[in-house]
């Protein structure tokens, strides 16, 4: 009759069981008020809608960028994060994209939605302040593209014409 026996015992012995080993520390992930490009953009956004806060701008800041997220897909999208500070792609990226595609006064509305007190004149504001301070961060090349892939309308929130070809 053979008898199997374990290498290792099946019950460890006190001072047997080793933690594994980290080889690496985990990366400091700053935080967002701590990431200067976030700062720089939040800044950015509370100089070109004149908000008395930083902490209001940064919430502007994110909720318009959450409803553009929803809007822009594909390249355009994974490009717009690229661009984008790091804690502002977070916020495009997580949003899962719309089903439908919103008119620009619609995505004005949406926003208006998110904000408590807001007025569609308020959320144009609001809107405006922050895309119009992506291209020069994003490039106008890829504000094109995105405009591209969005209704009539969009540009004037970017701060562009909306330039229509001569019949």
């Amino acid at each position: 009759m053979t008898t199997l026996t374990p290498q290792k015992p099946a019950i460890p012995q006190p001072g047997s069981i080793q933690q594994p080993r980290r080889t690496t520390a985990p990366a400091a992930q700053p935080r967002p008020a701590q990431d200067p490009a976030w700062r720089e953009l939040v800044d950015a956004v509370r100089e070109a809608g004149q908000y008395r806060t930083r902490s209001e701008a940064e919430s502007v800041t994110r909720i318009v960028l959450s409803a553009l997220g929803g809007h822009v897909v594909g390249d355009e999208r994974v490009d717009l994060a690229r661009a984008l500070p790091e804690e502002a792609a977070r916020v495009v990226a997580s949003q899962i994209p719309a089903t439908r595609k919103l008119t620009a006064a619609e995505f004005v509305d949406s926003v208006a939605a998110r904000i408590e007190g807001a007025t569609p004149a308020t959320a144009r504001w609001d809107v405006s302040s922050v895309l119009s301070v992506l291209p020069p961060l994003i490039g106008d090349e890829l504000v094109t593209r995105i405009l591209d892939q969005l209704p009539p309308g969009y540009a004037l929130l970017f701060g562009r014409a909306e330039l229509t070809p001569a019949a």
